[in-house]
């Protein structure tokens, strides 16, 4: 038997990119199944800071930097006349201050081909179709471009194809989201009147009216990407045809209304229904699962293309220790660590959904403290120890609105001796 690599990684995206430039950094020879051709169409395309880092780590920030991508230092949420606005230099550590507005087409292929000039080899248009796994290696069949098959044999399988899910598929490892199903509708335009200077590259996230909310990304190359998230009943509202069904409900929100009141459709909106997925478990003998292949949560905080990178990395390096015959704990050491940063941004994705993050976000006044560390966790750092809105997410998310709620007009009086909202909300440490 002749082992053929070390790794195969399923997935060019920027998990396997990244998980391959590690392995490859660390002497290793990654084999790179794609199942598409570069460049191809992905959404997906606002970077949160600690990409930054991740990129870094595996020497891939330089090659992003040479882009020109837009800068992304903050975001804006808005809703009716409320307006909160985070800029990433306001954060509780002072991790990275901007990121990157990226194509994602375009990104990912430089990703990728930055890896392939390291000498990783990667197998464009090649399906992953079964994968049998032995005492000492693991066998996967491939589905060629030409209609052909071939079979590699390694010594491990890193399942990082994103949407695709191969080995949740294969291994029937797929479990149900046990968040609600919601609908993206999204395109690209050009004619996005955008705020100016360093404002220009902020993401816009607004709430709609009718319990939905938009995303407004704006590119250096003058386009802007633009998508609606809300439950399935919400578009019955609207025109059934997608472009006038977007436009409506561009018009129906006063906060992107007057921004993208001339934009021009660059491609006709597209749909994802049910994108919110499970996974059973992350690892077993011989494979394991990294970014979007193991659980996608939900778009609003920009966190996928964060977790896809960070569990990819964090995979490599586990799988390396493994690989050099070292002794390792797939669950402490891989599953643990990325399922705390998986329950950070569901607690803020629950708190989003049923009220409680909005009512934080446009409560008057903030706690500087507080915004800072809220802050952190949306530039991506949910790892972070040293940030209770990281290691108490929930508890903290849940008591700070409950101490919003009862600074409303009309709303009880905190008991004696508690925490006033005037406490909580106005005081400048955390």
């Amino acid at each position: 038997m002749v082992i053929e690599s070390d790794v195969v990684i399923i997935g060019a995206g920027p998990a396997g990119a990244v998980a391959a430039a590690e392995l490859r950094r660390e002497g290793f020879r990654p084999l790179v199944v794609e199942k598409l051709r570069f460049p191809r169409f992905v959404i997906g395309e606002s970077l949160l800071p600690h990409t930054m880092d991740l990129l870094q780590a595996v020497d891939l920030l330089d090659a992003v930097e040479q882009r020109g991508y837009l800068r992304k230092h903050g975001a804006l949420f808005r809703r009716g006349d409320e307006i909160c606005e985070f800029d990433f230099a306001n954060q509780l550590q002072g991790g990275w201050d901007y990121t990157f507005q990226v194509p994602r087409a375009d990104f990912d292929k430089v990703l990728a081909d930055t890896v392939a000039a390291r000498g990783v080899e990667i197998l464009y248009g090649h399906g992953v179709s079964t994968v049998r796994f032995a005492a000492d290696h693991a066998e996967v069949g491939l589905d060629l471009p030409d209609g052909g098959r071939r079979n590699v044999t390694t010594r491990f399988v890193l399942d990082c194809s994103g949407y695709g899910r191969v080995l949740p598929r294969l291994l029937d490892l797929e479990a149900p989201s046990t968040l609600p199903v919601r609908e993206s509708l999204f395109t690209h335009v050009t004619g996005d009147l955008r705020p100016a200077g360093r404002e220009e590259g902020k993401i816009w996230i607004c709430v709609h009216p009718r319990d939905a909310w938009t995303w407004i990304i704006p590119f250096s190359n003058g386009i802007t990407s633009i998508g609606v998230v809300a439950r399935p009943d919400f578009y019955r509202q609207f025109a059934a045809d997608p472009e006038a069904q977007l436009r409506e409900i561009v018009a129906s929100d006063s906060n992107i209304a007057g921004r993208l009141r001339n934009v021009q459709m660059v491609f006709p909106p597209r749909r994802i229904a049910g994108y919110s997925c499970g996974i059973k478990r992350l690892f077993g003998p011989r494979f394991a699962l990294a970014g979007n292949a193991t659980e996608f949560l939900d778009p609003v905080f920009s966190s996928g293309v964060t977790l896809a990178m960070a569990s990819a990395l964090r995979a490599a390096q586990v799988l390396g220790r493994e690989l050099r015959g070292e002794q390792v704990d797939w669950q402490t050491d891989y599953a643990d660590y990325l399922e705390r940063g998986v329950a950070t941004f569901r607690a803020y994705i629950d708190a989003w959904y049923d009220q409680r993050l909005p009512a934080i976000l446009f409560a008057a006044p903030r706690s500087p403290g507080v915004m800072r560390q809220i802050c952190s966790v949306l530039a991506g750092y949910a790892w972070d120890t040293d940030n209770p809105y990281v290691t108490r997410a929930q508890r903290a998310l849940q008591a700070l609105a409950a101490v919003v709620g009862s600074a409303r007009p009309g709303a009880p009086a905190a008991p004696p001796g508690g925490v006033t909202a005037a406490r909580l909300l106005a005081t400048k440490s955390s």
